[in-house]
Parts: structure tokens; C-alpha cells; sequence
């Protein structure tokens, strides 16, 4: 949420919990990236969200029902990738390299609320920083 960049995936079946689960891990163990929490609608594809959290530590949260305000990254997000998958769009239909052309676009795409700086460049700073801060040095 912190640097607005995205990674998207598309799952092998429908919206299953086990599809769920093994998309997530796959998505956050190829990323490598610091995550803490991750903040989910009530849908029941998040069934196994416990075997999420004791494997990668990330906190899941889930929002009020109806409330997509809870939400708002998300619900912001959803709407650029609209631009790229129209509604009455059959999702099932697009292909990875599809949705990955959508996600590298709006990963370089300028954001006002960073300065102009796109999310690429806002998570790598993040991620430098977070390198340059990770171990204490001593001296004998």
C-alpha cells in the first residue's frame, strides 16, 4: 500500500481457497518484498487465510462486509485495471502476459501522491532503504 505497486496473478481455477492460498505464496515468495499485513474481502476464497499467515507471517485482515471504503487501495487499483480489462470482460479469458503488460504499465505509470515518482521507484527506495537498515555493525 505504501508505494502503490502492484503484483497481480492470475489462479489456475476458479476462486477457490486452495487455488487462493497457492497464488498468494507463490506471488509473495517470488516477490521477496516486506509485507506485514494483507487486507482481504470476506469471500470465501480466503478460507485457508491462518495456513497464509503461519507460513509467510503477514497478518490477513479482513474488511467489514459492505464496506468497500476498508478497502480503498484495492478498490482504487481495481479500477485502473479496468482500463486495461473493460467490464463484461470474461476475466478467465485473459491471458498472464495480458495481465502482466497491464501490471508493468501501471508500475511505471506517475503517481501524483509520491511526487510523480512511479511504484517501481517508490518500492525500490523502499527496499534500499530497508537493505541499509537491516544489520547493526560493531567494532571489537
Amino acid at each position: 500500500r505504501t508505494s502503490g505497486h502492484l503484483t497481480a496473478f492470475l489462479l489456475p481455477e476458479r476462486h477457490t481457497a486452495d487455488a487462493t492460498l497457492a497464488g498468494l505464496l507463490t506471488a509473495v515468495t517470488q516477490t521477496g518484498w516486506p509485507m506485514r499485513t494483507l487486507t482481504w474481502d470476506r469471500g470465501h476464497e480466503m478460507a485457508r487465510h491462518a495456513q497464509f499467515t503461519i507460513a509467510t507471517g503477514i497478518q490477513v485482515y479482513f474488511a467489514d462486509p459492505h464496506a468497500p471504503w476498508q478497502r480503498g487501495s484495492n478498490e482504487n487499483t481495481n479500477g485502473l485495471l479496468r482500463e486495461y480489462f473493460p467490464r463484461g470482460r470474461d476475466l478467465a479469458t485473459a491471458t498472464a502476459g495480458e495481465l502482466q503488460a497491464a501490471v508493468d504499465q501501471l508500475n511505471n505509470r506517475p503517481r501524483q501522491r509520491h511526487g510523480f515518482l512511479n511504484p517501481n521507484e517508490v518500492l525500490t527506495a523502499i527496499l534500499d532503504q530497508d537493505q541499509q537498515t537491516a544489520g547493526v555493525a560493531t567494532t571489537d
